[in-house]
């Protein structure tokens, strides 16, 4: 028999599944792809944690498997020594299907293992639980969220102390322990656990005064919040949580920053896990503001916010020169965050001499040249907020001063933006309030958001950034995605699009390889699966798989001095044709 059908059958014979758990099991027999999919590996348990559908099985998120990671996650904590254990584990979850139940259970499992836990009493944003590890001293946290995913996915985040997800090297001993642990015998964990551990103190729930401590801290960051006392009777913003964590605290941020007119989108209010208008709720995508536009046109409104369902990702709309919306990309927010952030530093007279921003290697170059303009030192890390976060940490251990003053902004191309030291992940919450600011600014100043876009384009060049993806879902994805890395190593493009490639970054080596001269040197950064082609020009291509979910991203990084947009435009879409030869995808 093979191993998976070993599994399953493991799984249809142990008393710990309930009547509907394994009659969704037993409605599986005869369909032996589908076994395979859910029983031939556990799923893998990353730097982002567990994400994966909900369903029955060793490679789904469900009570077990969630239970089963917090076993492990309690055993990495347990071998970091007894004040680890005393010092807890902070857990929270988002507004999905299963979050409620999923956090309760993991909350229990690490008191079972005598480790104190925090658990929030209701929903909250995902950097609200990151600020609370740090608040609280914690060891660890959890939040339970699938971020942006569709709806029949939920996640497992994993935090260490201060307040980032985990790295790699823990990731992996985390991933060594929950190896070792029987999914069914080795968990302590039973129904009624919860309850004898909230009524022992050995969970304690969190409410409003972790709220208003985190709001105390998000309204620390604005630059110069008298602009928007300035523009609050005339400015107007729609924003809707997309069903989310958000649905509470950044309208109430945004009330406290000043502002006066804000157009809730009504039907995304109520947190919800079906997601019924959104299907795919994720602020990139334009077409989840549908509801958004329209309640903007009745309003009046030039300006639109949206968060995801677990407010870590901020996504902005602006009503262009011909009077209809358009998407900001992360880029674009980025970009515009940090110009604004670094003209009202200045301007109040609050620019320091040691500023520095951080991005990821996948987001606009334009970031480097407002950096270098400004007299701005910018870090450029691996995609990941943990990456981001560690260079604040590193840069606070190296100087010995707290970088509050001196950490303009952290960002990444998919609509995650930090400021601050509160915290160490993207937080929505915060990038709204600026993101308000901003526009106030601009208003005082007789332009709008599109206005002020085209001024930057024109002092820095046009930038243009494009990511293509594709899914590889089922269990064979990992492997092709895998094998498309391999052979693009063992054979690298010599042209993209018509352009030379002149040099390759190889994170997973650690190589970068100049390709007119041979010469070699490192990359800087942490081992992981990326290719970096920089083509003739200083235009880029970049390639990985992603690790949040079944699909390879290539990303398109060009410019333009020539101010020629069309031109712009026509050479990324060439790359593109060209990359889709390349890979076969």
């Amino acid at each position: 028999m093979e191993e998976f059908m070993k599994n399953y059958e493991r799984w249809l014979a142990s008393n710990k599944l309930g009547e509907s758990e394994r009659a969704e099991l037993e409605a599986l027999r005869g369909n032996e792809d589908e076994i395979k999919e859910r029983f031939s590996s556990l799923l893998s348990f990353g730097t982002a944690g567990l994400r994966g559908t909900m369903a029955m099985g060793m490679h789904n998120m469900n009570i077990y498997t969630v239970t089963q990671a917090t076993q492990g996650f309690a055993a990495y904590i347990r071998a970091c020594g007894e004040d680890a254990v005393k010092r807890g584990v902070v857990v929270g979850c988002d507004s999905r299907h299963n979050s409620r139940r999923f956090s309760r259970a993991t909350a229990a499992v690490m008191a079972n293992n005598g480790i104190k836990v925090y658990l929030f009493a209701s929903i909250q944003p995902t950097p609200e639980l990151s600020f609370a590890v740090r608040r609280l001293g914690a060891t660890a946290g959890v939040n339970i969220t699938a971020s942006h995913n569709p709806k029949q996915y939920n996640g497992y985040k994993a935090y260490w102390s201060d307040g980032a997800q985990l790295g790699p090297e823990q990731a992996d001993a985390v991933s060594a322990e929950i190896a070792k642990t029987d999914i069914f015998d080795g968990v302590l964990y039973a129904e009624g656990d919860f309850e004898r551990a909230l009524e022992s103190g050995m969970i304690e729930l969190l409410g409003d005064e972790t709220d208003e401590a985190f709001l105390e801290q998000v309204l620390r960051q604005p630059i110069n919040p008298s602009v928007v006392a300035e523009a609050a009777d005339e400015l107007r913003v729609v924003y809707t949580p997309l069903y989310g964590t958000g649905y509470k605290l950044v309208p109430e941020a945004m009330r406290r920053l000043g502002m006066k007119h804000i157009v809730t989108v009504d039907e995304q209010m109520t947190p919800c896990g079906d997601f019924s208008t959104t299907p795919f709720p994720n602020p990139e995508l334009p077409e989840v503001f549908e509801h958004a536009i329209r309640l903007a046109n009745e309003c009046g409104a030039d300006f639109i916010i949206g968060n995801d369902p677990d407010a870590d990702r901020t996504g902005v709309m602006i009503r262009g020169a011909d009077g209809q919306f358009i998407t900001l990309t992360g880029n674009q927010i980025g970009a515009m965050l940090l110009d604004y952030i670094i003209t009202a530093s200045r301007e109040c007279g609050r620019l320091s001499e040691h500023a520095f921003a951080v991005k990821t290697i996948v987001s606009t170059d334009m970031v480097t040249e407002i950096c270098r303009r400004n007299g701005v030192q910018l870090y450029d890390v691996l995609t990941g907020f943990k990456f981001i976060g560690k260079v604040v940490s590193d840069y606070e251990e190296r100087t010995g001063r707290s970088a509050d003053e001196d950490f303009l902004l952290g960002f990444e191309e998919s609509n995650g933006y930090a400021r601050g030291t509160f915290l160490r992940d993207k937080d929505a919450v915060t990038a709204t309030v600026l993101l308000c600011e901003m526009a106030a600014y601009y208003h005082t100043k007789g332009k709008t958001v599109y206005q002020a876009l085209l001024d930057m384009y024109d002092r820095y060049g046009l930038y243009v950034e494009r990511t293509s993806n594709v899914y590889m879902e089922g269990i064979d994805g990992t492997e092709r995605m895998r094998a498309l890395m391999e052979r693009l190593r063992s054979k690298p493009p010599k042209t993209v699009g018509g352009s030379e490639v002149i040099g390759i970054r190889d994170y997973l080596t650690g190589r970068t390889v100049d390709l007119r001269t041979g010469a070699e040197s490192g990359t800087g950064c942490p081992e992981s699966n990326v290719l970096y082609y920089i083509l003739e020009g200083d235009n880029k291509v970049v390639i990985r798989p992603s690790g949040t979910e079944p699909k390879i991203k290539i990303y398109y990084l060009f410019h333009t001095e020539s101010g020629d947009m069309a031109a712009l435009d026509a050479l990324v879409d060439s790359a593109r044709e060209s990359m889709k030869e390349i890979t076969g995808i």
